[in-house]
């Protein structure tokens, strides 16, 4: 990550959650943030931004404490919040806090706790969640929409879809006509596109945990562009004119690559 991010002179990280594994932050204090965030991430091409959302596993810890700025006392890269919208001039990044909207988490949690502070009661916090975000989104004049979640809207891998998220975010995503979803929660990388709309949905989830091995079932053979069931990353290029994404293995080797030309620079090349 370090070498690609010095050749692509990045600007920024994105973390799709499940920060710290396997059962999120005890504390301010958990020598964790060290371990898994500051000590690891060393390379000077990634002394930059983090923005990060929560995953199910960060929701198993001290959510309070993943999402308190005091954390940025002791990493300044560090920023995680619920969920909350970066700027970038020609294109805007909707984070979206994802893990509240699955119903397992609060029916059958087994034997996790979960921290629900701050998002209780539910359907009164999913509901200002996406009509924030369809305000957002309706508002936003930027070229680009990139969407960030942790859970999968479509995916091939061990977790498959999200029916919640399909139900509830995806409309407002095609509405609004976003141009890539991105996730972790699969512990793969994967890109799928959709037969319904131009979102392209990217899984961004071999940071570190992968290799399910032989996990790859997806009922619409069409969609699925590219699957890897192994460790890496991405990286995404956004210009006035284009957007391109690209999936490296932890060597850097380039695993697959897809671009999209912004319609009024297509338009006026021609």
């Amino acid at each position: 990550m370090g070498e690609i991010g010095e050749k692509l002179d990045i600007d920024f990280v994105i973390s799709t959650g499940d920060n710290f594994y396997d059962n999120g932050l005890t504390s301010l204090h958990d020598p964790l943030f060290q371990d898994s965030f500051t000590n690891i991430y060393t390379a000077p091409s990634l002394q930059k931004p983090w923005y990060s959302v929560l995953g199910n596993h960060d929701y198993r810890g001290d959510v309070r404490a993943q999402l308190s700025p005091m954390l940025r006392a002791l990493d300044n890269r560090w920023v995680c919040m619920r969920s909350f919208i970066v700027n970038a001039e020609i294109v805007d990044l909707f984070f979206v806090d994802t893990t509240p909207f699955v119903d397992k988490y609060f029916i059958q949690p087994n034997k996790h706790v979960y921290d629900w502070s701050g998002v209780l009661p539910r359907q009164t916090y999913l509901n200002n969640l996406l009509k924030e975000l369809d305000v957002a989104l309706r508002e936003s004049v930027a070229k680009w929409k990139i969407v960030i979640g942790h859970h999968t809207i479509k995916s091939a891998g061990h977790h498959g879809n999200t029916i919640e998220l399909e139900k509830h975010l995806l409309p407002i995503l095609q509405a609004n006509e976003v141009d890539l979803y991105v996730n972790g929660h699969d512990h793969c990388l994967e890109h799928i596109s959709s037969v319904d709309s131009n979102i392209q949905f990217m899984t961004s989830g071999g940071g570190s945990k992968a290799w399910k091995g032989g996990d790859v079932n997806y009922v619409e053979p069409e969609e699925m562009r590219f699957y890897y069931d192994g460790q890496g990353f991405m990286s995404v290029h956004v210009s006035e004119a284009e957007l391109r994404v690209v999936f490296y293995d932890v060597f850097g080797h380039v695993l697959h690559h897809w671009k999209k030309t912004y319609k009024e620079a297509l338009y006026f090349a021609s």
